[in-house]
């Protein structure tokens, strides 16, 4: 695959396939984030974010809209249940998908005050949603609606669903965007893309230990992604992490030595793995998406 894999680490010479390429799977779109795989359904979803809209693709057939106005939405995954939770930047907040097609707010603001705009989310197994919220959606009206910041910072927080209570787990990231957990959940991976906006800021993954099921601790550096910035990321089930970045998508190893990386002609947004297997990384990237099927699994859930 000339051009497209770089193998930095022997390791990842048996994570990829010498007969699997990247494929084009659909373009068109303004930027392209936030992709999810819905086993049961056989599709995924991807985020078009300044068209306002959620695109659902198939294997074979045509993109296709799955929502719109979607209020800008940004990141999404899907609970234990099955349903679709998504961090909108529109309205600035993280909503759940009923069964039922309706929509279910789960958090909006924090002691008062409207959240900035979240980015990224993820279901733990214990059902709390853990998201990031930078300013990204209120910084222009290309991906939201320009707007002050009502927050003191940028946050990782912690919603219950069952108390409803919503806390802030991380205040030490400029500004927090992609998030994963590791398969036994004991360690949550954030990326810190704050360079976007400050040539001098963090561009590095972060790794937290989780404790007591609820809070982060002794953050500790995993590595700095370049070129670009670390944005949406996925775990595989071996706890290597793939990593969105501005040549395409970086893969590390738990104690953070990169491996290799998998080159995209577009600058990528964000990365999860699909398909009955879940060896298929599916890569939302500025117009387009991309797959690319490896010799690796994502999380078999849900």
């Amino acid at each position: 695959m000339p051009g497209e894999v770089e193998i930095v680490d022997r390791r990842f010479a048996d994570f990829v396939l010498g007969n699997a390429s990247l494929e084009r799977l659909a373009t068109g779109m303004r930027w392209a984030e936030g992709p999810v795989y819905v086993a049961d359904a056989g599709h995924l979803l991807v985020s078009d974010i300044p068209n306002d809209r959620i695109l659902r693709w198939v294997e074979g057939a045509e993109m296709s809209v799955f929502r719109q106005p979607s209020n800008f939405a940004n990141g999404h995954t899907r609970d234990r249940s099955g349903r679709l939770v998504s961090c909108e930047h529109g309205t600035r907040r993280v909503t759940r998908t009923e069964m039922d097609g309706s929509v279910t707010v789960l958090a909006d603001s924090y002691r008062g005050r409207r959240l900035n705009s979240p980015n990224d989310v993820v279901v733990k197994s214990d059902g709390s949603v853990w998201f990031t919220d930078p300013t990204y959606g209120i910084l222009s009206d290309y991906e939201g609606h320009k707007a002050p910041s009502e927050l003191d910072g940028c946050y990782v927080f912690r919603f219950d669903p069952q108390t409803g209570e919503l806390d802030v787990v991380a205040d030490d990231m400029v500004k927090p965007n992609g998030l994963a957990f590791s398969t036994d959940e004991t360690v949550l991976y954030v990326a810190d893309s704050a360079r976007t906006h400050d040539p001098g800021g963090p561009h590095h993954l972060c790794a937290y230990e989780v404790r007591d099921g609820r809070e982060l601790h002794a953050p500790r550096v995993v590595g700095d992604v370049s070129p670009g910035v670390p944005d949406g990321l996925a775990v595989d089930d071996e706890d290597f992490l793939w990593c969105s970045a501005g040549d395409g998508v970086h893969c590390y190893a738990p104690d953070g030595t990169l491996l290799g990386r998998i080159r995209v002609p577009e600058t990528v947004a964000n990365c999860t793995f699909g398909d009955p297997k879940r060896n298929r990384l599916f890569i939302a990237a500025t117009t387009s998406l991309y797959a690319i099927y490896l010799n690796r699994r994502g999380p078999q859930f849900p």
